[in-house]
């Protein structure tokens, strides 16, 4: 089935309280829209989102141009689509700016591709099975109270989720960062993992000291405790800690996760959908991951990744951060901390064709 036209559009998406993430405040979910239309009138759509609007405008204006290219393409063929935009953007890539470009291309093509055979995108990935267990990482801020901080975790906990994420910042030593969690696990109760995320903000010595301190409190999982280049750094607390640090969501290229694995840096090796540039390269940085024996989770979109976890026999576990729920007919939601793909063909999902209009930037 030929393409016959791609439209991509800019997006504006309030957030009902706005937070605090890595020392700024998030007022709104920039999202870089791509609809793929085929001759016989099948629709795909797939988006990236950011947090703020710096650079979105560029994103969106790489996608215009390499949609293009894609008119006349068979819309199952995702891998040469996807090579040919990749290689009319090399200059600017690999990855950075050019991968956020393609991802929503790439995903609307796959989401075109599941609706033109009639199956959802985890069985065109191999049908492993249709549902993942998530972790709760909403509402969990650094920026948080410590009776906040106690109040979203209970409420989590009353949810069903099996696991909750909380963010560290530097600011304060690492006995600091453990009474912290310690308020997220007696919050939580005895039957929810608690896991941290660093966000690349200790050295090596501050990461050893609060991980230890971590873990003997009862944290499960350190993700991102230093900057994803220092692979020796990150190789030597893996091995020191008897938690799992986890890591990957700042990777870009499968040679970036090659080193990565190879160098023993994580436990759990984390995917970001829009930074690897969409589904068709996810598949070969997980299959990565396999070949190294290591378990996969995913960085945010959860609507997405759900299909791209659940199609992976070592998808372990995916990050509940529901941020494009405004723009749909109705976001996935999990049940007892799963959260299942829907019945639809491609990834099941339906825009909100008034809100679409009413965020959209012109």
């Amino acid at each position: 089935m030929k393409i016959a036209s791609v439209t991509v559009d800019i997006l504006e998406v309030p957030v009902e309280d706005a937070y605090v993430a890595a020392g700024r405040t998030i007022d709104a979910n920039w999202h870089v829209l791509a609809r793929i239309r085929t001759s016989d009138g099948t629709e795909g759509f797939g988006y990236v989102v950011k947090l703020g609007a710096q650079l979105v405008q560029p994103i969106a204006q790489a996608a215009r141009e390499l949609g293009e290219s894609l008119v006349g393409m068979d819309v199952l063929d995702t891998e040469a689509a996807w090579q040919q935009m990749s290689r009319a953007g090399k200059w600017v890539g690999p990855g950075g700016l050019l991968h956020w470009a393609i991802a929503p291309l790439d995903i609307a093509m796959w989401d075109a591709a599941g609706k033109v055979q009639g199956q959802p995108i985890w069985r065109l990935l191999g049908g492993f099975r249709d549902h993942i267990p998530a972790y709760a990482s909403d509402r969990l801020w650094y920026s948080l109270s410590y009776e906040e901080l106690a109040e979203s975790a209970r409420n989590h906990a009353a949810n069903g989720y099996p696991g909750i994420k909380l963010r560290l910042g530097k600011e304060i030593g690492p006995a600091a960062q453990a009474e912290r969690a310690q308020i997220a696990i007696d919050a939580a109760g005895p039957n929810v993992a608690v896991m941290v995320d660093g966000t690349e903000s200790w050295d090596l010595p501050y990461a050893r000291a609060a991980g230890r301190a971590l873990q003997e409190v009862g944290v499960t999982w350190l993700e991102d405790p230093l900057h994803h280049e220092n692979l020796e750094g990150l190789s030597s607390l893996a091995s020191a800690l008897d938690l799992a640090v986890t890591g990957g969501e700042n990777l870009y290229t499968l040679h970036q996760f090659r080193h990565t694995l190879e160098a023993g840096a994580v436990d759990v090796l984390i995917l970001d959908l829009f930074r690897v540039g969409g589904i068709t390269p996810w598949r070969k940085a997980a299959a990565l991951a396999e070949a190294h024996r290591i378990p996969l989770s995913g960085h945010v979109a959860p609507e997405f990744h759900l299909h791209l976890l659940a199609a992976a026999p070592h998808g372990e576990i995916l990050e509940y951060m529901p941020r494009s729920g405004a723009i749909l007919t109705a976001m996935p939601e999990p049940v007892s901390g799963v959260l299942t793909a829907p019945d639809g063909a491609g990834h099941g999902l339906e825009l909100n064709e008034p809100a679409v209009k009413r965020y959209k930037v012109s």
